[in-house]
């Protein structure tokens, strides 16, 4: 009697680089991050963040268009965190209340969102230092810009109007993100840098401007 002996199948070839491509972005980003915190942004050159990785410029730039990119790329995580969070709340809820509750949910459950990059307390001492560093915060103010534009168009969408002819949803979104800009502010300047405090100051400011704004728009 003899046995068949059948080969391993093949680990796929692509699924592998695509991997470790994924690996070395992981790593350059979490060694730009921590080296963003110890030494200072505009400090730190890309030589320094590659080094520690161990890889090449041309690496680094195959990833990253430069130091700014990096330094938002889990921001841009948590934000489409929150577009998705706000995409799927029900539609009976009017647009504050339903940016609000979005918001709130996208907090509790961040680390679902970027735990595979870097770990949320890393990603908040970054947060920080976005709104402690005046080239980064410049920076973050215009991408705060054209995320309101998003979201817009994307409660317009949910209320059944044209965001171009009806300019209640840019009310409603330049109210909601003035309220997100004030708690990120206050919160960066303070001693707790947690998630729940974050939270915490975000439920209680977004409360106060609900009421006039929560009336029914249909």
């Amino acid at each position: 009697m003899t046995t068949e002996h059948r080969p391993a199948p093949a680990v796929p070839t692509a699924g592998l680089r695509e991997r470790k491509k994924r690996r070395t972005r992981d790593a350059l980003l979490r060694a730009a991050l921590l080296l963003f915190l110890s030494q200072g942004y505009d400090k730190t050159t890309v030589d320094e963040i590659t080094d520690v990785v161990q890889v090449s410029q041309r690496t680094f730039f195959r990833y990253f268009a430069n130091k700014e990119e990096v330094a938002f790329a889990v921001q841009d995580l948590v934000e489409s965190h929150f577009v998705a969070a706000l995409r799927a709340r029900p539609a009976a809820e009017g647009p504050l209340t339903a940016m609000r509750n979005a918001v709130l949910v996208a907090w509790d459950t961040v680390d679902e969102a970027i735990s595979d990059v870097v770990p949320v307390d890393l990603y908040m001492r970054g947060y920080q230092l976005i709104e402690s560093t005046p080239a980064l915060l410049a920076v973050h103010l215009r991408r705060s810009t054209e995320l309101e534009e998003r979201i817009s168009r994307l409660v317009a969408d949910r209320e059944g109007l044209d965001v171009d002819a009806d300019p209640r949803p840019r009310v409603a979104v330049a109210a909601f993100s003035g309220v997100m800009r004030v708690t990120g502010r206050l919160w960066g300047q303070g001693q707790d840098t947690s998630v729940a405090a974050i939270r915490r100051m975000t439920e209680a400011y977004l409360d106060q401007i609900g009421p006039a704004l929560a009336a029914d728009w249909r």
